[in-house]
């Protein structure tokens, strides 16, 4: 059964949330070469203007990347007329923020935020249920013999400018064999990175929560599971014990 379907037969799994969709999109992502350079709108913005849909904020955790790689994380313009004169002239490299990656790094993606990843880089995405996206450059790449379609105004109107990077307070428990950090708290999602060499219980106590295997094998409740596996807690689900040595991903509205 598709999750879609699940969704909308089956609310009682997921605590009967009133969102119209899914509230949360995990995706991995695999950057061969470099992607698109754009940004998100709130959900303000996109309520008004792109027909009642919600915003899009995202966040990044870098799986792996080539030792030499970079994103597009923020700008260096100071007002929207010194951006809007730097598009013009086509200065990108002194407008665009590049920034080295390992693997193991964290990014908070806010509505506003100016990114791109670049080639070599894979990551887990968490995120809004919103494909709205604005793409402000893309390096002159043709499509069916064209320039890809830009959205410039709307990448002004929503930009933050001058960018500014929030500072994410990350919190660490041991709890059993397990290491576990919350990479984020915001107000669509909270994500948590868990280290496991050994045993530990969990207990869930929200409408859901997404899980996904980075490495290793192990069990959950019984459940082998192995690196690329990838599932859901469903509501109140309560206490959990999981053995193995296995780095995961969890998140939850």
């Amino acid at each position: 059964m598709m999750l879609g379907t699940l969704w909308n037969t089956r609310r009682d799994l997921f605590g009967y949330r009133k969102d119209a969709a899914f509230p949360l999109l995990v995706k991995i992502i695999d950057a061969k070469e470099d992607l698109s350079v754009q940004v998100h709108p709130d959900d303000s913005y996109a309520m008004r203007h792109e027909n009642g849909s919600l915003g899009k904020t995202e966040c990044w955790y870098v799986l792996d990347c080539d030792p030499d790689a970079t994103i597009v994380y923020g700008h260096n313009a100071r007002t929207r007329e010194e951006m809007e004169r730097m598009i013009r002239e086509n200065r990108w490299n002194e407008l665009l923020r590049e920034v080295p990656v390992r693997k193991g790094d964290f990014f908070q993606v806010d509505p506003g935020c100016i990114h791109a990843l670049k080639a070599g880089t894979l990551i887990l995405e968490t995120q809004q249920s919103s494909d709205v996206t604005y793409r402000l450059y893309d390096y002159g790449r043709l499509q069916d013999g064209k320039p890809r379609r830009l959205h410039i105004e709307k990448s002004l109107d929503v930009a933050t400018i001058p960018h500014r990077t929030g500072k994410i307070r990350q919190k660490t428990a041991v709890i059993g064999d397990a290491r576990v950090t919350r990479l984020i708290r915001c107000p669509f999602y909270t994500v948590y990175r868990m280290e496991l060499d050994g045993f530990t219980r969990m207990t869930w106590e929200q409408d859901f929560v997404n899980m996904s295997i980075l490495s290793g094998s192990g069990v959950i409740d019984g459940e082998p599971v192995k690196t690329g596996d990838h599932l859901i807690v469903p509501a109140r689900y309560g206490q959990m014990t999981i053995e193995g040595t296995m780095e995961l991903i969890c998140s939850h509205p």
